[in-house]
């Protein structure tokens, strides 16, 4: 074979190669997706966890009658956390599956480009037939030219080597994302039924959470039990406000006075006032309650918002309460947020606007309906909220 003819091999064989470049940059859209729905799943997770834990301490207390009630409202909140926590995990599912669909077609047309460049090799060496690389050796006149070509036979061999190599790989590859294909439907299936019984074991939460409301409502010893206990959590709540009230605060900005707005605050949900502050009588059994703040049932928005600013003191469950938010307005003023739902929209130590979303309204505390509890509190005082929020 002449030099020449060895080197018009190398050449056709070099044209016969698709440059495979490597492909670098910013993760893609869909990795983004992905990785937020991570995060959202481990967000979940652990409120989960937190609940379980709640349940766990309710269910300690089970001869009281609060306990009883707070035990199945929790469980509302867990069932609709795992329920949120299936959807979540649908979604990247949905992602992955649509990843997988698109990512199917590309490589069926990388493999079939990778299979022309094999077939253009095989009919390259199938029309120059084999050649020796001794006797291309022997027939170099030229040292510099012997370097030359030794660089170029040694690149065909790996070039040839990786395009078998990615030729092997997109085939595994696109098998992978067939089966990763099936797997995720057959994920997607398992979630929808998972989350179908979970609405279920809701509803039944949910019926058993009335009908103890009714007999609270109905059976005088049962009433009378739930009334000595709410002012026992009434009295627990006063020594909180306390210990808060001990508690230094330091505010960014200067506020204006929570008192100087007395009248005109926002209110923290539009909705119907289902239970007054103030005294009130049960129309069957005559007994006098106490309350020391007002009950809101939402009309859409269930979205819970800062009456004024200040610093978040406590965000977390309280018997009695729910899931409870607790503002401090600076100069011993504070505003309670109960019945709120688990998902907190602030932590404790943030600063808040007036007006700004603080939590959404919850699944249970009441002992009426879905419903806001606030407060306004004066040093450990309760004050009439209706005589600071604006009249409507």
């Amino acid at each position: 074979m002449s030099y020449f003819r060895a080197h018009k091999i190398i050449y056709i064989f070099f044209l016969s190669i698709p440059f495979l470049l490597p492909s670098f940059g910013q993760p893609t859209s869909s990795q983004q997706d992905l990785s937020e729905y991570e995060k959202r799943l481990i967000a979940i997770t652990e409120q989960i966890t937190g609940i379980r834990k709640k349940i766990s301490e309710e269910e300690k207390r089970k001869t009281s009658v609060l306990s009883r009630l707070n035990t199945i409202g929790l469980n509302k909140t867990l069932i609709k956390k795992e329920i949120s926590l299936y959807n979540t995990q649908m979604q990247k599912a949905d992602k992955e599956l649509i990843t997988f669909q698109k990512n199917i077609p590309v490589l069926e047309e990388k493999l079939q480009k990778e299979k022309q460049s094999i077939e253009k090799i095989l009919v390259t060496l199938y029309k120059f037939g084999k050649f020796s690389y001794l006797d291309f050796l022997f027939q170099v006149e030229d040292v510099s030219h012997l370097i030359s070509e030794s660089k170029n036979l040694s690149l065909l061999a790996q070039s040839q080597n990786r395009i078998i190599a990615d030729y092997l790989k997109t085939l595994s590859d696109l098998q992978a994302s067939r089966e990763s294909l099936e797997i995720k439907k057959q994920e997607i299936s398992q979630l929808i039924q998972k989350a179908k019984e979970k609405r279920q074991d809701y509803s039944g939460q949910e019926k058993k959470y009335q009908s103890l409301i009714q007999e609270i409502d109905r059976n005088k010893e049962t009433h009378l039990k739930t009334l000595e206990e709410l002012k026992d959590r009434a009295e627990q709540l006063q020594n909180l406000v306390k210990k808060l009230q001990r508690e230094e605060i330091s505010l960014p900005y200067t506020l204006i006075p929570l008192y100087e707005k007395k009248g005109n605050l926002a209110w923290p949900l539009v909705g119907r006032i289902v239970t007054r502050f103030g005294p009130s009588r049960h129309r069957q059994f005559n007994t006098l309650t106490q309350n020391n703040g007002i009950e809101i049932s939402p009309q859409k928005d269930t979205v819970v918002k800062a009456i004024h600013a200040g610093r978040v003191a406590y965000t977390d469950y309280f018997e009695g309460y729910g899931y409870l938010v607790i503002i401090d307005h600076g100069m011993t003023y504070y505003s309670l947020y109960g019945h709120l739902s688990s998902e907190f929209l602030v932590k404790k130590g943030d600063f808040v606007k007036d007006g700004q979303p603080i939590a959404t309204v919850g699944e249970f505390g009441s002992l009426k309906e879905e419903t806001l509890y606030f407060e306004i509190r004066y040093k450990t005082d309760p004050v009439n909220p209706l005589q600071w929020l604006k009249r409507r």
